[in-house]
């Protein structure tokens, strides 16, 4: 299992094949790292959180999502991929989503990950990662995503609208996509 960063990169550097999610839990549950260690790809904006990459590769992508408070993502999928979150600093809140009778998307439950706890899903699961801490605390995650992430389906639900929203491989200021 991969220890350091540098590690996880060769572990993921080797991949011929899109990552297991299981494996790509247990790589980040191993991993021992904080925001030092990705301190060039911090970046937040107010205009909604931040996708900066890290580094890329054939078979992954790697990201820090920067969260100021209240921010979120939309409700939305992992299109293809598997997708390992680690919890680098603040409080991160994961809503489960599923299809309703009505095809409607309805929230199954949300839990809040501390500082070094671990979140994943793949393809068509549905969640939503949101910053909703007390006061002003800010929210930093590690993403890796196997094969590198290049639409995410996007839900609503309210109504039954849905859409693919494509993801840049530079920073992204993602004004909440």
């Amino acid at each position: 299992m991969a220890k350091t960063l540098d590690e996880l990169f060769h572990y993921l550097d080797a991949l011929r094949d899109r990552v297991a999610l299981p494996d790509l839990v247990a790589q980040l549950q191993e991993l021992d790292i904080d925001c030092d260690d990705v301190a060039s790809a911090i970046r937040f904006s107010n205009q909604g959180y931040t996708r900066n990459v890290i580094r890329t590769g054939t078979w992954y992508q790697a990201l820090a999502l920067c969260w100021k408070n209240g921010q979120r993502s939309p409700i939305h999928d992992h299109h293809g991929s598997s997708c390992g979150v680690r919890v680098l600093r603040g409080t991160a809140t994961e809503t489960l989503f599923e299809f309703a009778p009505n095809g409607l998307v309805k929230a199954l439950f949300s839990r809040d990950l501390a500082p070094g706890e671990v979140c994943a899903s793949q393809d068509d699961d549905m969640h939503q990662v949101s910053n909703l801490q007390p006061g002003n605390a800010d929210l930093v995650t590690l993403h890796i995503y196997s094969p590198p992430l290049k639409v995410m389906g996007t839900y609503s639900m309210f109504d039954g609208q849905r859409g693919l929203e494509p993801m840049l491989l530079e920073f992204s200021d993602a004004a909440g996509i």
